[in-house]
């Protein structure tokens, strides 16, 4: 049996999610339940050590104020926000595997004690860490009966965020959980998403790349 994917994550990531299911040859349903704006900002009249970037949305989103950080080392929470980062001209001196705390270690380690993490505006602050938002993610809420859609497929998870609103629409419109697969991002993703789902398999380092893999063993696996 192939199941479908369902590709929750706002665009233009959800479009790379799909382009990347599609080339494993797994059919995937764009379903955004999110959409990202960017939020006015400016840089802070201090000095830090190293950008860190938990997202590829601040990357792409923060606008003019990244020009005058450029000349900052960037620490990465994972390859998606390590490319995203490089693709805006910063240079990534850390690239972490898992979650934002592991990467304030790995930052710590090589000597960035002054973080200055550009974020979006629902976020969770990691100690020792200046937080700036810079672009913010607004839920979207689908007509009743519109979630649905993922019975018997596998839905693609990259945020705890995300997690727990695609939860709640599940629940809302009574699909049953133990129906649906869930490929998760990370652990803090699975354990945000809850229990009684019919699979719940975690990418073993936080990267859209492995994420998809994931989902596509999780639509061919029996």
């Amino acid at each position: 049996m192939m199941r479908n994917a369902i590709v929750v994550r706002p665009a233009p990531g959800g479009g790379q999610t799909i382009a990347r299911l599609a080339a494993l040859g797994i059919p995937a349903l764009e379903f955004p339940l999110f959409v990202i704006a960017p939020v006015a900002w400016s840089p802070l009249n201090e000095t830090f050590d190293a950008l860190l970037v938990t997202s590829a949305n601040a990357m792409r989103h923060g606008g003019i104020g990244l020009e005058a950080l450029t000349a900052l080392p960037v620490v990465a929470v994972g390859e998606g926000s390590a490319r995203a980062a490089r693709a805006a001209g910063f240079q990534v001196a850390v690239t972490g595997a898992a979650d934002g705390r592991e990467a304030v270690e790995g930052a710590h380690q090589v000597g960035f004690s002054r973080l200055l993490h550009l974020a979006g505006r629902d976020r969770i602050d990691l100690p020792g860490v200046t937080s700036m938002t810079v672009y913010r993610s607004d839920a979207l809420y689908p007509p009743p009966g519109a979630l649905e859609v993922a019975c018997g497929q596998v839905a693609l998870l990259h945020s705890p965020r995300a997690a727990r609103h695609f939860a709640a629409l599940v629940d809302r419109d009574a699909v049953p959980r133990h129906k649906v697969r869930i490929a998760a991002l990370s652990e803090a993703v699975a354990q945000s998403v809850g229990g009684g789902w019919g699979t719940i398999g975690v990418a073993p380092r936080p990267d859209d790349v492995v994420l998809t893999a994931l989902a596509a063993k999780l639509a061919i696996d029996p």
